[in-house]
C-alpha cells in the first residue's frame, strides 16, 4: 500500500470509530470530517471512493438496528437460502467453491513438521495482508499492522515448518478476490490446522452470504450444538483465514458487532463495505 493509500485507509479506520464510539449522537457529515482534519467534501470523496457508498448510508448499513433486522430476515433460513441469494452478483464470496482439508493428525500433532509453507504480503481494501500457503491450499490470512509480528503469529501457529517467501499460483487465486476479479477464480482450497470442531465452525461461517449478518448462538444451532454458543465464539476468534472464512459476519444477537481479531473498526468496514456493495448490485440489477 503507498503513503496516500495507508493514509487514507488510517483517516477511514478513525472516521469509523469515531462514528463508532459516538453513533447515539448521529454525527453528520460535517462533524466526521472535522475530527479528520478534513473538509467535507474530501472526506466524502476519500470515504465513498473507498468504501463504496456515503457515510451516510455507511451508518445506516453499520448501525444496531440494520443488524437486527438482517437477523431477524436470516434467522430461520440464512443457512438454507445461502446458496439461492445473489448467486449472479460479482462480489460475492458464493461464487465461488471454497473447501477445507483439515491437517493430518500428524500436521497437526507436529506443528508442521516437513510442511513447505509460501507466504507473502499484499494489500487489501482494508490493509496490508499476510498470506501463506502449502501445497495443497492456504493455510493461513491475516490483516497486518507489523510484518515481523505477523509472520511470528504464523511461525508460532506451525514451528516446524519449513518457510519461504514467495508468491505462488494459490496464493495469486485468492489475492485476485481483492482485485474484484470474480469470475476468473477456480476452486479455492483451505488447508488448515484445526481440531474437528473449530473445522465444523468454519465450513458453517463459509455458508454466510456475503452482506448477511448472523450470531454465535445461530451457530451453535446450525452444527447441532445449541449450548455451545460460547465454544462457538472461541473458534470464531480462532479463525486463521481473514475475510476468506467470514467470522467478521458473526455478530452479537442484540445486534452488536462484538469483537474480532483484526480490530472492530476492521470488522465494521468490512460490514459496512459488503452491504454497500449488495445494495450497488441490487441497484444495478433493478435497473437492468
Amino acid at each position: 500500500m503507498n503513503t496516500q493509500e495507508d493514509l487514507n485507509y488510517k483517516r477511514i479506520a478513525e472516521a469509523i470509530n469515531y462514528i463508532n464510539t459516538n453513533f447515539k449522537e448521529q454525527p453528520n457529515l460535517d462533524k466526521v470530517a472535522e475530527k479528520l482534519h478534513l473538509s467535507p467534501f474530501h472526506f466524502q470523496r476519500i470515504f465513498t471512493e473507498w468504501v463504496g457508498t456515503s457515510p451516510k448510508k455507511f451508518l445506516q448499513y453499520t448501525s444496531i438496528e440494520y443488524a437486527k433486522k438482517l437477523l431477524k430476515e436470516n434467522k430461520s433460513t440464512l443457512f438454507n437460502t445461502a446458496y439461492e441469494i445473489g448467486l449472479s452478483g460479482t462480489s460475492r464470496l458464493h461464487d465461488l467453491f471454497i473447501n477445507i482439508e483439515g491437517m493430518t493428525p500428524a500436521e497437526y500433532k507436529n506443528g508442521g513438521k516437513n510442511l513447505s509453507i509460501n507466504y507473502s504480503f499484499a494489500n487489501s481494501p482494508f490493509g496490508t495482508i499476510l498470506v501463506a500457503s502449502t501445497l495443497k491450499g492456504i493455510c493461513h490470512i491475516a490483516f497486518v499492522e507489523d510484518e515481523l509480528q505477523a509472520f511470528s503469529v504464523l511461525e508460532n501457529h506451525y514451528p516446524n515448518a519449513n518457510f519461504k517467501q514467495e508468491i505462488d499460483p494459490i496464493q495469486q487465486t485468492v489475492l485476485s478476490i481483492f482485485n474484484h476479479d470474480w469470475h476468473k477464480l477456480n476452486q479455492i482450497k483451505l488447508h488448515l490446522k484445526g481440531t474437528d470442531f473449530q473445522l465444523k465452525v468454519w465450513e458453517t461461517l463459509l455458508k454466510i452470504p456475503m452482506g448477511q449478518l448472523t450470531s454465535y448462538g445461530s451457530i451453535a444451532k446450525q452444527i447441532d450444538k445449541p449450548n455451545a454458543s460460547r465454544a462457538v465464539g472461541t473458534a470464531i476468534g480462532d479463525n486463521p483465514i481473514a475475510f476468506l472464512i467470514p467470522c467478521h459476519r458473526v455478530i452479537q444477537s442484540t445486534g452488536k458487532l462484538g469483537g474480532y481479531m483484526w480490530g472492530t473498526a476492521r470488522k465494521t468496514a468490512i460490514i459496512g463495505w459488503e452491504a454497500a456493495k449488495i445494495n450497488i448490485e441490487q441497484e444495478t440489477d433493478f435497473l437492468k
